[in-house]
């Protein structure tokens, strides 16, 4: 069934139940908000998503996919946060790294020590913590995307 919502990228927006996703946890330093949406961007090309709070209009994560700029993510979480989202199996799960876009665009970060994973069976989401001494909580978008191009990705 559709609902209309008010979201910070656009506006008033229809969306379907369906694509609410309930953060038990909520995110870090917003714990208390426990419903989002995963709204796609306007611009059809784009690799980024909003993650929208249901009820707070203003808070908007811009969210994008690892494996969208950097190739290859390796999703190293526990079990513990495996079963938040109701599932044993990793390859099942929606993962995302929160955007941070600064002043300067081209110097955008993703978070990927704290990947949002969602189980979109069970419309459940939790930020996870990487237990991977890879990733850090700033990436920067842009130059691993040069990298992933310059390997022949």
């Amino acid at each position: 069934m559709g609902m209309i919502i008010k979201t910070r990228p656009y506006g008033d927006m229809e969306i379907n139940e369906k694509q609410i996703v309930d953060f038990p946890e909520g995110i870090l330093g917003f714990d208390y908000i426990k419903k989002f949406v995963l709204i796609d961007s306007d611009d059809s090309g784009s690799p980024f998503k909003w993650l929208q709070a249901l009820d707070e209009p203003d808070l908007a994560f811009v969210v994008i996919r690892p494996v969208d700029f950097l190739g290859v993510y390796e999703l190293v979480i526990s079990q513990n946060d495996l079963e938040a989202v109701g599932t044993e199996k990793p390859d099942v799960l929606l993962v995302l790294a929160i955007v941070t876009i600064p002043a300067n665009p081209s110097d955008m970060t993703a978070n990927l020590q704290g990947p949002v994973i969602i189980n979109p069976d069970k419309k459940l989401g939790r930020q996870a913590i990487s237990l991977s001494d890879k990733y850090h909580v700033r990436h920067r978008i842009l130059d691993e995307m040069k990298k992933t191009s310059e390997a022949g990705g």
